[in-house]
């Protein structure tokens, strides 16, 4: 499903196409996610997504067993616009893989 409104809709096309995205939305559907690795042997990284903003805040939800481990020791901080950095232990580990929602 297309989530954005096009505005050269018939009206009642448009209405129909709000209702939808509403119910998408009421869903939990509200096209706020992506996934990350962090980065090994470094103490951050760095998600670039056009959908943050200097409120955001990323909730964050491991996918492998290093990344549920890593989990307690990560902070996040927006560092410039649709830029979150994210700083965690470093080490060599290739999996620490999260899926994340953008909220903000």
């Amino acid at each position: 499903m297309q989530n954005k409104l096009n505005q050269s809709q018939t009206d009642l096309e448009f209405k129909n196409r709000t209702i939808k995205l509403f119910d998408a939305i009421l869903d939990g559907k509200i096209n706020a996610i992506g996934s990350k690795t962090l980065t090994a042997n470094s103490t951050t990284t760095i998600i670039t997504d056009r959908r943050i903003g200097v409120d955001s805040i990323l909730f964050l939800a491991p996918t492998t067993a290093n990344a549920a481990a890593a989990l307690s020791g990560i902070y996040q901080a927006v560092t410039a616009q649709y830029e979150i950095t994210l700083t965690h232990a470093s080490n060599s580990q290739t999996d620490k893989t999260f899926k994340y929602a953008i909220l903000g």
